[in-house]
């Protein structure tokens, strides 16, 4: 019972995100959603109470991928500046799963610049970046491997890189090779960060 639960729950959310991607969030009702899964609609509204849930929820699976990646990769590093640069590899994960789907990114920070409770979604993940980012700064000031700098605009200029060739290689897939565009750009930030 609890497994025929969860695959509808996917469903419900593989529809919506095809949807949203493909005619945009409001464009998308619930009756949209429930005959591309192949639910009714009482099953939609046993797992989410509102069609913003879906596009909530959908928006926290992705960042718990992103999240889950970023903590490994910082585990493993060696040293501060080793651990930032590698954390530019996070971006290839972002770049696939970001692959076709621009107008879903779009979707969310769309709606983000006009629905509180979206906009505090999107912006949370940021901020807690960038607290992440700051703390790791002032570890490497304290170790001596970083100039002293402030952390917090530290941490704002990598999540703006980050963000920024995101977005291009998202708008601009076969522009560059992404990966290594950002690695590189991490490696170069780095390099004016070290001592």
């Amino acid at each position: 019972m609890q497994q025929r639960s969860e695959e509808t729950k996917t469903r419900i959310l593989q529809a919506a995100q095809q949807l949203f991607a493909s005619g945009g969030y409001d464009a998308t009702g619930v009756a949209e959603i429930c005959k591309t899964a192949g639910v009714s609609k009482g099953a939609f509204y046993h797992h989410f109470p509102a069609k913003q849930a879906v596009f909530l929820a959908l928006l926290e699976n992705w960042l718990t991928v992103l999240d889950g990646q970023m903590a490994l990769v910082l585990e493993g590093s060696e040293s501060v500046a080793q651990g930032l640069v590698r954390t530019a590899g996070v971006t290839g994960i972002v770049f696939q799963s970001a692959s076709g789907q621009l107008p879903m990114f779009l979707e969310f920070w769309r709606e983000a610049s006009h629905d509180p409770l979206v906009w505090q979604t999107t912006v949370g993940p940021f901020r807690r970046y960038q607290e992440l980012f700051a703390d790791i700064v002032k570890k490497g000031i304290a170790d001596g491997s970083l100039r002293p700098v402030d952390p917090l605009t530290a941490a704002r200029l990598i999540v703006a890189l980050a963000l920024g060739l995101i977005l291009q290689g998202v708008i601009d897939p076969q522009g560059a090779a992404w990966d290594e565009v950002t690695r590189d750009s991490f490696e170069l930030l780095m390099k004016g960060l070290s001592k």
